[in-house]
């Protein structure tokens, strides 16, 4: 990705929160903060998540 493609990406990305209004930002907000987080996938990466599936194939 070139530097130009980059500020391209963020330019776009800062526009569009900017055209957001500020409840629903905060709305979205909320709702990233009431999403259940796997912990065992947020410390270790995909690693559990990769054994947990292994498991479950063998199983079947």
């Amino acid at each position: 990705m070139s530097n130009n493609d980059y500020v391209k990406y963020m330019t776009q990305r800062i526009v569009k929160y900017m055209d957001t209004p500020k409840d629903e930002r905060k709305k979205l907000k909320e709702e990233r903060k009431q999403q259940e987080v796997v912990y065992s996938n947020k410390w270790f990466g995909v690693l559990p998540f990769a054994f947990r599936l292994l498991i479950q194939k063998r199983k079947d």
